[in-house]
Parts: C-alpha cells; sequence; structure tokens
C-alpha cells in the first residue's frame, strides 16, 4: 500500500524550531517531487515548499523563505522540513505530498499521493 507518513508536528513556542518528516511507503521517492503544504484554521491549503528527488532543486513559499528548509534522505525515502524562527502564523497542520515529477510539474498539475498531515501549533 502507498502511503505517506509525517511525523514531527507539536506544540513550540513562538521563535522556536521543529522537524517534520515525511516518509514514502509502499514507493520509493526516486523521480519524485515531494512537497509540504499546511492548511490552517478557516484557511485554504497553501504549499510551503518542494524539493526535487531527481536534482535536489528546492523552492519554498515566500512566507517561510529563510526560516524554513527542505531536504532529503535518499537512502531512506524521507523528506525533512525544518522550522526555524515559528510564528504564530505557521501553525496548521502540515501535510506532505508527492507527485511522480518535478516541483514545476507538482505545482502545475497537483500531486499524487497525500499524508494525513501533522498539527504544528505555535504559541504566541
Amino acid at each position: 500500500e502507498v502511503q505517506l507518513v509525517e511525523s514531527g508536528g507539536g506544540l513550540v513556542q513562538a521563535g522556536g524550531s521543529l522537524r517534520l518528516s515525511c516518509t514514502a511507503s509502499g514507493f520509493t521517492f526516486d523521480d519524485y517531487a515531494v512537497a509540504w503544504f499546511r492548511q490552517a484554521p478557516g484557511k485554504e491549503r497553501e504549499v510551503v515548499s518542494c524539493i526535487s528527488f531527481s536534482t535536489g532543486s528546492t523552492d519554498y513559499a515566500h512566507s517561510v523563505k529563510g526560516r524554513f528548509t527542505i531536504s532529503s534522505d535518499n537512502a531512506n525515502d524521507t523528506v525533512y522540513l525544518q522550522m526555524n524562527s515559528l510564528q504564530f502564523e505557521d501553525t496548521a497542520v502540515y501535510y506532505c505530498a508527492a507527485k511522480e515529477t518535478d516541483c514545476s510539474d507538482l505545482h502545475y498539475y497537483g500531486t499524487d499521493y497525500w499524508g494525513k498531515g501533522t498539527l504544528v501549533t505555535v504559541s504566541s
């Protein structure tokens, strides 16, 4: 069964850090783009960051650039999102998603697989 499993969410004070993990089960991330999305209460889902496994290229939403870092562990089919200088506005459910393509096409065409999400709560 194909699954994406997220972990690492939790409660943190503003200014703190968290690292989220997304691990593939039932397939490998080779030739995939893996993205982190988030959805805050009452808001639409938005993409946070993406990494293309084949090239290692990354992109970030303007709101998190310089604070968040996406990285991959190719041997273990895991993608990380290191989140530093967290702000109250970063509070959301964070989802991992993947598509067998690069990030440009993932942003344009959407994703094939979704995780169930992990909650990040930043207290002000």
